[in-house]
């Protein structure tokens, strides 16, 4: 081994624990505030030994309405997350297997939604839900939340259905299956890595959505990224509860990656049939 290669080696280590500290510093600095008294988290220069305490993470189990978004959180992501992929994955094999008058037109129109801005949506969104009578509803901001995911699933489905040979389609036409029977017994199970993937990005982007949320809920239907802002007063931020809500509130979601991590990552870096 030349010595070239052991300090390019040496190196290429420092350089990933070095951007290994810098992706996880901010998980450390959350979880430490948690763990601290607010007299502490306001200390100048800031405290790295410490006594950590629990109280903060009591206060946050015992409290009914971080509960309570919680569950909203909870209800709305799942919501979601089901019928963007019940709409989408349709709709992108439609895409990627019939080509029809106007198929590339239509494809085109279903990603400039995503393209404008949450914010350019929100008075009209505002407006259309005041008068229907959807304000501060779990249904209301599904359907906000669908309307900004529902062109994720498309684009990203219709690339793993462009991807089947289509001699396994022709093969299950031959055998006398229609084509819905070929979609749902060869298509899907197929690409069930891609429905996976998409799935979970769609339940993270409801799950952390702020803007949309914070406009068009209050108290019966307010989520995790507007409820926890309520230890942010006037004149105190409340640093250690935020901190352990914040914690408190993505554990669903770290434990959730844990066990999908596999597809989540065969979803995002190979093609169907790869």
């Amino acid at each position: 081994m030349s010595v070239n290669y052991l300090i390019k080696k040496i190196m290429s280590y420092f350089f990933i624990l070095l951007f290994a500290v810098w992706c996880l510093f901010p998980i450390y600095w959350l979880l430490s505030t948690s763990l601290k008294t607010n007299l502490q988290t306001n200390s100048k220069p800031p405290v790295f030994i410490f006594k950590p305490i629990l109280d903060n993470y009591k206060l946050i189990i015992q409290d009914f309405d971080i509960w309570h978004i919680f569950f909203n959180s909870l209800i709305i992501a799942s919501g979601t997350t089901f019928f963007s992929l019940f709409f989408g994955v349709p709709a992108a094999y439609a895409l990627a297997k019939f080509k029809f008058k106007g198929n590339t037109d239509f494809s085109f129109w279903i990603l400039t939604t995503r393209m404008a801005p949450p914010i350019a949506m929100l008075i009209p969104f505002y407006v259309m839900y005041n008068k229907l009578g959807i304000l501060d509803t779990h249904i209301g901001l599904i359907l906000a939340h669908i309307s900004l995911n529902l062109s994720l699933v498309v684009w990203i489905m219709r690339g793993f259905f462009e991807d089947l040979p289509k001699d396994i389609e022709e093969s299950s036409y031959i055998d006398g299956a229609s084509y819905f029977s070929t979609f749902y017994r060869i298509s899907l199970p197929i690409s069930r890595n891609g429905i996976v993937a998409v799935g979970i990005l769609c339940f993270l982007f409801s799950w952390n959505e702020f803007l949309m949320a914070l406009i068009l809920t209050d108290d019966s239907a307010k989520t995790v990224p507007v409820g926890i802002s309520k230890f942010v007063g006037f004149q105190l931020i409340k640093w250690a509860e935020l901190a352990a809500s914040a914690i408190f509130m993505i554990m669903p979601i770290f434990i959730f990656l844990v066990f999908f991590q596999k597809q989540l990552i065969k979803g995002l870096t190979m093609g169907a049939i790869k």
